[in-house]
């Protein structure tokens, strides 16, 4: 069966952000009932998280079979979320839209950028399309959800967050970008 994680990930937040933001989410959550404040070893291979709250339900949908028995991680470093698949089949442009396969010969500039964005905060692959220089965490891929930041919310093992959940959420991040990003492993 494996664990299951959904993670929203904060795009635009830079490493002097994430603290604060974090903090604001997480008194948000506390207060809605959604996870308790609390930390404990309630996540998988994680530091300390926050156990569910006696209202998790209002994160969720109505269909599911069974109450979230791991809790919440927030990650304040520089991360690369990844769904715990294979690596993407193709990268897309946000500037020009095109998909850029990912092959043999296109992989290793992509790859390259990722561990350099790791290391420094600081990365971008010019598009083979359009030739604009896209930071590494500007990009989208195909079949499997990537994301780069320094900020991200992940739910271990809990029925899907709802749309409208993910959307509250996302408002208190100063408008920035997200993205959600979910697997197993």
């Amino acid at each position: 069966m494996g664990d299951r994680f959904q993670t929203i990930v904060d795009l635009d937040a830079g490493a002097a952000d994430a603290e604060p933001l974090a903090h604001r989410v997480v008194e948000w959550l506390v207060a809605q009932g959604v996870v308790l404040a609390g930390r404990t070893r309630c996540v998988p291979g994680q530091p300390p998280g926050h156990p569910p709250g006696p209202h998790w339900e209002r994160a969720v949908t109505g269909d599911w079979d069974h109450e979230p028995w791991d809790g919440l991680a927030v990650h304040t470093a520089r991360t690369g979320f990844t769904s715990g698949a294979d690596m993407p089949g193709a990268a897309v442009c946000p500037h020009c839209r095109t998909v850029t396969a990912l092959d043999d010969d296109v992989w290793p500039r992509f790859s390259t950028a990722m561990q350099a964005w790791y290391e420094t905060g600081s990365a971008s692959v010019p598009c083979p399309a359009c030739t604009a220089s896209v930071a590494v965490p500007d990009w989208s891929w195909d079949e499997c959800p990537l994301a780069f930041g320094h900020l991200g919310f992940e739910f271990w093992n809990w029925p899907d967050l709802t749309e409208d959940f993910r959307t509250r959420l996302a408002a208190l991040l100063d408008g920035h970008r997200t993205a959600y990003v979910w697997g197993r492993i």
